[in-house]
């Protein structure tokens, strides 16, 4: 059975960083599109990024590329997601989502179906 944990959230103040865990256990490939999405109340569901583990090929919103990075360690079957100079419009839960074996993140990593297994999220709250 697949499993997603997401930790790391937490309140920083507007230009501060946070570091995001992943883990998701219950298989063992390592080529598959894994991903970040995030959702502030009252608002839809984002992607912020997504990595195809099997390249390390990474793909970002435009409203975080140059601030946020996504990286895994495989050996721990891990992905991070490193926020710099974070902002308050930042703010939401963020999830870690990973989808089946073999399935790539081209042209589908934003859509929330493309990802069958979710974590629980982790509160991010960014004050100006």
């Amino acid at each position: 059975q697949v499993k997603v944990v997401e930790s790391g959230g937490g309140s920083v103040q507007a230009g501060g960083s946070l570091r995001l865990r992943c883990v998701a256990s219950g298989y063992t490939y390592d080529s598959n599109c894994m991903a970040w999405f995030r959702q502030a109340p009252g608002k839809e569901r984002e992607a912020v990024t997504a990595m195809y583990t099997g390249t390390r090929s990474t793909t970002y919103a435009d409203s975080v590329k140059g601030r946020f990075t996504i990286s895994r360690d495989n050996a721990k079957n891990t992905v991070y997601l490193q926020m710099n100079n974070l902002k308050s419009e930042d703010s939401g839960i963020y999830y870690c989502a990973t989808a089946n074996e073999g399935v790539r993140c081209a042209g589908s990593w934003n859509w929330p179906s493309h990802f069958p297994y979710w974590g629980q999220g982790t509160q991010v709250a960014v004050s100006s």
